[in-house]
């Protein structure tokens, strides 16, 4: 990981993001709303805690057949992804309510979920929202070397199966989390002295860390053990929890942002971007299944993921209003402005990528 941070042009041309930022704006006020979440969110935050959490105490109380408890796994990875995408991404954003310990508490979701809000917060707001697809620096596209997500990224032999076997690897995503990938990345990011917000102590951040796995331990595998129910039928219930939340997360997260459409720019010798930040967003980004209701509800506004891009502090709940705006805009600007009509048409565009790049480069060239 690059730790030398780009800069990005400072002045534009087109005066694009000033006029999309008071469009926006005017959008708000003329209509006379807040730009964090409403009763609509709430409802959903409910409805999907309870997606999550209703299967585990189910499963804690009543004596069921195996497979019924590994369908009730299936249905709590559904809430938890839903829960991640809707209640904490927006909590961690400051953009659930205009109650800042609201937004903490929401944020703080995530503990429930096998993350850490530090973590969080510096990969995502700080590294992805910032450097948004820049090979070094958005650590979105750091799959280690089992896939490549960029043409920047070392190619070998294996790479050539990746859209077969990456989809697999998915799933793995919040199951390491719990395990190891929280603990990774607190030393990384506490060596290079990265924050969100104001800094924090190491030494109370390691604490908080090594506290929540142990609760989070006590209550997803030690609670139910405790109780009765025979370890391995516990340990594959967690697993398929944790695969089915890390699948659905992933697929959403590689559709904004890993496909043809989209770029991975680097900056010239002097660490310099060609484009402004918000310009950077919309060839770096895309938008999928914009019409789709039932995408919208369940993703937490993830397939409006250009307004959210430049916008992350206005809750998800209304990016189906603003998009509007936002392409209008960009158009008027002659930029882009990515988006697939369908989920489907979305995922297949995914795989493609990862094909191409999984060829030999001299051969994809």
């Amino acid at each position: 990981m690059n730790n030398t941070a780009p800069t990005f042009a400072r002045q534009d041309n087109l005066k694009f993001f000033r006029t999309l930022n008071s469009r926006v704006n005017n959008y708000f006020k003329e209509n006379n709303i807040k730009k964090t979440g409403n009763w609509q969110l709430h409802l959903k935050a409910v409805i999907l805690f309870a997606v999550f959490l209703t299967p585990y105490f189910l499963i804690l109380t009543l004596n069921m057949p195996f497979w019924v408890m590994l369908l009730l796994s299936v249905v709590m990875g559904i809430g938890m992804a839903g829960v991640g995408m809707n209640v904490m991404h927006d909590g961690n954003h400051g953009s659930y309510s205009t109650k800042n310990w609201i937004n903490k508490f929401m944020g703080g979701t995530i503990y429930v979920l096998a993350g850490n809000v530090y973590n969080w917060q510096v990969q995502h707001n700080v590294l992805h929202h910032t450097y948004t697809n820049i090979p070094g620096h958005d650590e979105d596209l750091d799959a280690g070397r089992i896939i490549r997500f960029t043409e920047h990224a070392e190619w070998h032999r294996f790479h050539r199966f990746q859209h077969y076997y990456s989809v697999f690897l998915y799933g793995l995503l919040t199951f390491n989390w719990a395990l190891t990938t929280d603990f990774k990345q607190m030393r990384n990011y506490l060596k290079r002295k990265l924050s969100y917000g104001e800094p924090k102590s190491p030494k109370i951040l390691w604490t908080t860390l090594i506290i929540t796995k142990i609760i989070y331990v006590s209550i997803w595998i030690v609670l139910p053990m405790v109780i009765g129910i025979t370890w391995w039928k516990v340990l594959i219930g967690f697993f398929a929890m944790h695969y089915t939340a890390g699948l659905i997360l992933s697929i959403v997260f590689q559709l904004a942002h890993v496909v043809d459409h989209t770029t991975n720019p680097t900056p010239n010798d002097l660490g310099e971007m060609d484009n402004t930040w918000a310009i950077h967003q919309l060839y770096t980004t895309t938008n999928f299944a914009p019409k789709n209701a039932i995408v919208n509800w369940y993703t937490g506004g993830l397939n409006h993921q250009i307004e959210h891009h430049i916008f992350p502090n206005i809750s998800h709940i209304h990016y189906g209003k603003i998009a509007k705006i936002v392409k209008e805009t960009a158009k008027e600007c002659n930029l882009p402005y990515y988006e697939y009509k369908t989920m489907r048409s979305a995922v297949i565009a995914h795989f493609k990528h990862l094909r191409e790049l999984g060829m030999k480069p001299e051969l994809a060239v």
